[in-house]
């Protein structure tokens, strides 16, 4: 397995969403979009994901040439993006996130599947792999947030385009792996997709991204507006993932010991009560903190698991159309939604509100995988 070399993919990966996701909407607000705009903006970037992973991920399995996708997109997102510096005007602001996001969504879940191919039976090792890509998130940030407290946000889609540039290079060196079950799954993809437990497991998926709308929409411009510095704001956000990179450190341990369903379990509880902390405690430092640290639940073993009930669900032939209905259904029509709802409601007034709605959001998702997912 070249680890070196798919670790540096996950690194390059997600340090480009250590500068996206942070600062996109403060980005935006610097350019006078309205809070409305900037949940539609988030959305669109969000709503590629309903349909770009699935179309993609359909001719990775027709083809078995994943990585080829992966490098066709991660070159044309790049392309699509550096429109950006023309700087258009809201429809064709609009035009070209939904363009750049189209190929951009479509390159990580085949990842995810190449990665899986090399991994074979030792699945719990995932975690060793891909904190590279928390790493990578958790430096652009903190490097980010401080050069923001002295340039205009105005550089940030250059920073972003020398990232998605060193996404491009790195893939052309990671090789294409060999699937070793490519006919064991007789079932048919439609056969698979109405098991009650694969559509409850996607019902928690979709809820738990919808929650987590208000937090990669506005998590930012809620810290600013509560008198936070930029350059605290990127530290905040390198400690949530400092905290799930510590998480994928001990993962394959915890696996040993507890089932994917109680982890999962335990994961939306305390993503319910980090939601529930930030709504009502923003302006205590020590409490942000310590919500802060629990992204390690609400997104590092959640996804941990996530991937790996994944992998379970959809064998050979259909493990890349598993990896893009994952990231279909949950961080794209999921995110989307809390990208919207989080937008039409902002306010300086009843921001707070949003992070309740996306409490109870996590713990209907709770009442559902507690009833259907991985009681076999």
């Amino acid at each position: 397995m070249p680890y070196w070399r798919i670790s540096g993919l996950y690194g390059f990966y997600f340090a480009s969403l250590g500068v996206l996701v942070p600062y996109w909407g403060l980005y935006l607000q610097y350019h006078h979009y309205s809070p409305a705009q900037i949940g539609e903006l988030t959305a669109i970037l969000m709503a590629t994901k309903i349909i770009a992973p699935t179309l993609w991920g359909w001719i990775a399995d027709k083809t078995q040439q994943g990585m080829l996708i992966v490098r066709l997109a991660s070159l044309l997102s790049f392309l699509c993006f550096a429109l950006i510096l023309l700087e258009p005007n809201y429809l064709g602001f609009a035009l070209i996130v939904f363009s750049f996001s189209f190929f951009w969504n479509a390159s990580l879940p085949q990842f995810e599947a190449n990665t899986f191919r090399y991994l074979g039976h030792q699945t719990h090792y995932y975690s060793r792999v891909r904190l590279w890509g928390s790493v990578g998130f958790v430096i652009s940030v903190i490097m980010v947030g401080k050069l923001l407290d002295t340039i205009s946000p105005d550089y940030l889609p250059k920073i972003i385009l020398g990232l998605f540039l060193g996404i491009f290079i790195v893939s052309l060196w990671v090789p294409q792996a060999k699937s070793s079950d490519i006919h064991t799954d007789s079932c048919s993809i439609i056969q698979v997709l109405l098991r009650p437990e694969i559509i409850a497991f996607f019902v928690v998926c979709f809820l738990m991204q919808a929650s987590h709308g208000p937090y990669y929409a506005f998590y930012s411009i809620y810290l600013e507006q509560a008198g936070y510095s930029k350059t605290l704001i990127g530290q905040l956000w390198a400690l949530g993932v400092a905290a799930e990179v510590a998480l994928f450190v001990i993962m394959h341990h915890l696996l040993k010991y507890y089932s994917l369903r109680n982890i999962l379990l335990v994961s939306l509880f305390l993503t319910s009560l980090r939601w529930g902390m930030i709504g009502s405690s923003i302006d205590n430092l020590i409490l942000t903190l310590f919500a802060q640290c629990l992204h390690a639940a609400s997104f590092g073993s959640y996804h941990v698991v996530a991937i790996q009930l994944i992998h379970g669900y959809f064998k050979g032939s259909h493990q890349g159309r598993g990896q893009a209905l994952y990231s279909s259904l949950s961080f794209g029509a999921g995110g989307a939604m809390g990208s919207l709802y989080s937008g039409y409601l902002w306010s300086d007034t009843t921001a707070n509100l949003n992070y309740f709605i996306a409490m109870g959001l996590s713990l209907l998702a709770l009442f559902v995988a507690w009833l259907y997912v991985g009681k076999d």
